[in-house]
């Protein structure tokens, strides 16, 4: 793939691209509504195996997504990316066996367990899947490491600036997949912190809805809020700010990240579709060299209104200088 991209003007791209959108759902309907609308896999999971889902899913409704996702052309990736205990371990080669029975070979795993991965390995080869350890995936040293252990892509780190990611992708041997709308997650403690502070306090149903959401403030900044979600993985703290990548979409994909991520967990219903959509397109401009400068930032400011009203939107460590990040 080569690109021309000139900003504040038109973004010509000499050979064709193939860009691929992947979106978290939270319901049948809202699946239905992503497939219709460009998304081509369709991100989802259970409760007990799959970190920070929207929804959690039961192995029957995963079956019937699947299905879903298959009927449409499309193809599904299976939430597979939570730390494995030794409970956890036991049950993995029933949930993998399910698994092996209903996905294609266009269908992945989310994985970032080593010890899951070696189950795949030596049990269950017919399953594709794509190295997941979060905040880790930060050199392409490490993702050509898990390649050659059979990963056929790589969920790179959110906290990526620029010069690291244009770098990165000279020497990449698989597929970088980047978050280009949605939350990140900074934190993690198996420990569920928000229940016991609500049975603490005696606040009853404090943590009944999620999508009202919960925020953790800096004592030295009152505007400060980092997200907090819980599922039966512990606690799960966010980044002060939500991603939205869209005014960097033509460098990402110049620099040949043409794997792009939209996580809806706190952006719920038919606004998230609304801005899968936006994203989409902007892929098909970009796909038929037709972008504009003008464009982007209508569809950037279309995001931005659709967003939840409280909270923001940054591009997060994309245009940080390398050397100040600590």
């Amino acid at each position: 793939m080569n690109i021309i991209c000139k900003w504040k003007g038109e973004y010509a791209i000499l050979n064709s691209v193939n860009i691929r959108i992947t979106a978290t759902c939270e319901s049948f309907e809202q699946a239905q509504k992503l497939l219709e609308n460009g998304v081509d896999c369709l991100y989802l999971g259970e409760g007990e195996f799959g970190l920070r889902l929207p929804s959690a899913f039961s192995l029957n409704e995963i079956r019937e997504l699947t299905a879903l996702a298959h009927v449409a052309g499309k193809f599904v990736t299976i939430a597979v990316n939570a730390l494995m205990h030794v409970e956890k371990m036991a049950k993995i080669r029933d949930y993998l066996s399910f698994l092996s029975e209903i996905l294609t070979p266009e269908d992945h795993l989310a994985v970032g367990d080593a010890g899951v991965i070696y189950v795949l390995q030596e049990e269950f080869p017919q399953l594709h899947w794509i190295y997941d350890a979060s905040t880790m995936v930060a050199s392409a040293r490490q993702v050509n490491f898990w390649a050659k252990q059979g990963a056929s892509g790589a969920v790179l780190a959110r906290e990526l600036p620029k010069p690291e990611l244009e770098a990165m992708s000279h020497e990449l041997e698989i597929p970088g997949e980047i978050l280009v709308y949605g939350a990140t997650v900074i934190h993690q403690s198996k420990r569920p912190l928000l229940q016991n502070y609500f049975n603490f306090a005696q606040v009853e149903n404090g943590k009944k809805d999620q999508k009202n959401y919960h925020f953790l403030a800096e004592p030295s900044d009152e505007n400060s809020h980092y997200s907090i979600f819980e599922d039966a993985h512990g606690t799960h703290i966010f980044a002060n700010d939500d991603l939205n990548m869209m005014t960097a979409l033509p460098e990402l994909l110049a620099m040949g990240y043409d794997h792009w991520k939209l996580d809806g967990i706190f952006t719920r219903g038919d606004a998230f579709v609304e801005i899968v959509k936006c994203f989409v397109e902007a892929r098909q401009m970009l796909e038929t060299g037709s972008a504009k400068f003008d464009e982007i930032t209508l569809l950037d400011e279309k995001v931005r209104k659709l967003h939840p009203a409280n909270r923001t939107l940054s591009r997060g460590f994309y245009d940080l200088d390398p050397k100040k990040i600590k």
